[in-house]
């Protein structure tokens, strides 16, 4: 395996870490299915919001809402929080401080258009703590932006 798969495969494996812990911890986070991924697609763009399925890992319900169905989910889209999880194994401050992560592009597009329907989610799958950010309070906290572009051969 080359060094940028198993990379991938370990990034992988810590957001699936990260969002089995929030869903642990019984605040009404769920993993989304495909389908309930595409319900969510579906919903916002009837609402002239730009959402990218892989924009998002996990989604937050504050009320009884089946992801299964499209128009359960139309109903109540207010009750839906999306949510990016940025994880990490390794030591990091309190509050994350002193955490190195990337955003790409589509996170950024998505969150300006869902505005308060989406959010970042910090995970330490070792420690177990986590913390909910908006795009704005993420850059409020950046003590700096280093903008790079990610190209795959």
């Amino acid at each position: 395996m080359s060094a940028t798969a198993d990379a991938k495969t370990t990034r992988n494996t810590t957001a699936r870490r990260a969002a089995e812990i929030l869903v642990a911890k019984s605040l009404g986070y769920a993993i989304p299915t495909p389908k309930q991924k595409r319900n969510l697609v579906v919903a916002f763009a009837k609402r002239n919001m730009i959402l990218y399925g892989k924009a998002f890992d996990i989604v937050r319900l504050s009320g009884q809402v089946d992801l299964d169905y499209l128009e359960e989910v139309e109903r109540h889209l207010e009750q839906v929080t999306l949510y990016e999880i940025k994880s990490t194994a390794k030591k990091v401050g309190r509050d994350f401080e002193g955490y190195f992560f990337g955003v790409t592009a589509a996170e950024l597009l998505v969150s300006q258009s869902l505005r308060d329907r989406f959010k970042f989610v910090f995970v330490n799958t070792t420690t177990k703590a986590h913390l909910e950010l908006s795009l704005s309070q993420m850059f409020a906290r950046a003590k700096g932006i280093y903008p790079t572009w990610s190209i795959l051969f």
